[in-house]
């Protein structure tokens, strides 16, 4: 029956003009565009928050270029499952045929064995690879296999974009429009929705569901509808956005009670305990640095056992991780550091020269050239430190980096004064 199909399935996009968002991939000249113009489609992996319309996009390719669609998900597919699609799809090739799609939902839970599946299909044009991700493909996904795909990046929808999917659902949607909707305020029902167009029309759903007669959509009643629903709301367990942020902010305010809390939300509601691990690292680089060198290597060594154990036990060293990063001092000085550099090197228009002293000298012709003469081996003074000048021309004493008001790098500052006396 029609009203036992979800509000975000019966509202999916047939065509690119009801696709709604992604404008820089879809709008005019966007390179979906361009596809389907020309049916001359690459393997590609579109990567985004959820809720985007990664699959929808996948879809609308096929469908309109009518080629056959194989889909699978790393969440419940192996190595047999790929090789079975990829026999499927060797038996339908005739002549010049165009290859089939095949779209792999969440590939980067596939691991590197699962990935090199697919390879040899790739690399000979049996199949046209769309893989869907939330995570980076640059690690995820192994590099032959990236290298063989084109990389789109989908955005989270702006409220213009969710106030357009709104408006469409009650103008549309056959089931909406037999019911008296009044939208009176939208700031929470965008708010819940964290720009994610799935979540957005599951609210609409719960909201028209749990309510008898006319409905009335303001902050107050999604607020109380949603709390009312909340195991209905995050039943899918996708990607919270929103308690991943509160969780990384917990850890560097310093709050291990908050951080704990976020941990036990995140591990109740499904997420992938190696994506909370990953967090850990990078929080551990980024906002303890410095201050505490020692949060890396715990961090690090969650990383390593959580890929080990799995659940439930990683839940053990995700909490000793978390509440060491939490109550660890802070300093982002190391982030500041690189922002810093990269940000004078990209700016940088002069091709500065390497000093000469300080050049590897691996030939005659080098040597003669003064490769590597004067150098001062530090190692050959005393406190293993010579004063001599590493920037290139034109830099001397640019500084990069400032240590931070923590007792590591208060040290760290008095011995760099004291060394370079004064210089940085």
């Amino acid at each position: 029956m029609q009203n036992h199909i979800p509000l975000a399935e019966r509202l999916r996009p047939r065509t690119l003009d009801e696709y709604i968002g992604q404008s820089h991939l879809v709008g005019p000249g966007g390179v979906f565009r361009r596809f389907l113009e020309t049916g001359n489609v690459p393997s590609f992996i579109l990567w985004g928050p959820p809720g985007v319309g990664k699959t929808t996009l996948a879809k609308l390719v096929a469908g309109t270029l009518e080629r056959p669609f194989y889909t699978l998900s790393a969440v419940t597919s192996g190595v047999k499952e790929v090789r079975e699609v990829i026999e499927q799809a060797k038996k339908q090739r005739f002549f010049n045929a165009a290859p089939p799609f095949l779209f792999i939902d969440e590939i980067h839970r596939f691991n590197k064995s699962q990935q090199d599946s697919l390879l040899g299909a790739v690399e000979q044009g049996v199949v046209t690879l769309i893989g869907a991700t939330t995570e980076n493909p640059s690690f995820e996904v192994i590099t032959p296999l990236l290298s063989r795909c084109q990389v789109y990046v989908l955005k989270s929808m702006e409220d213009a974009d969710l106030q357009e999917l709104l408006d469409r659902a009650l103008r549309q949607d056959t089931e909406l429009k037999q019911r008296n909707i009044r939208v009176e305020q939208t700031e929470a029902l965008f708010t819940f929705s964290g720009g994610d167009a799935r979540k957005l029309l599951n609210i609409l759903d719960i909201l028209t569901g749990a309510t008898e007669g006319d409905v009335v959509i303001n902050d107050k009643n999604v607020t109380e509808c949603l709390q009312q629903n909340i195991a209905l709301y995050d039943k899918n367990g996708e990607q919270h956005y929103d308690v991943i942020s509160a969780f990384i902010k917990s850890v560097r305010g310093s709050d291990p009670n908050a951080a704990v809390y976020y941990l036990a939300r995140m591990l109740a509601g499904g997420e992938d305990p190696k994506f909370i691990a990953r967090r850990l690292v990078i929080l551990a680089a980024e906002d303890i640095g410095l201050a505490n060198p020692n949060a890396l290597l715990l961090a690090n060594a969650c990383f390593d056992t959580v890929h080990k154990i799995g659940m439930p036990e990683a839940r053990i060293p995700l909490s000793e991780a978390t509440i060491y990063l939490a109550t660890s001092p802070k300093s982002n000085s190391a982030y500041a550091a690189i922002g810093a550099a990269l940000d004078f090197v990209n700016r940088d228009t002069i091709n500065r020269p390497v000093p000469l002293h300080i050049r590897n000298a691996p030939t005659k012709l080098m040597k003669n050239l003064g490769y590597g003469a004067n150098y001062k081996y530090a190692h050959d003074y005393e406190g293993n430190f010579a004063d001599q000048e590493f920037m290139p021309e034109g830099m001397s004493g640019k500084r990069f980096y400032t240590p931070g008001d923590n007792t590591h790098e208060r040290t760290i500052a008095e011995r760099i004064k004291n060394l370079w006396k004064g210089k940085y």
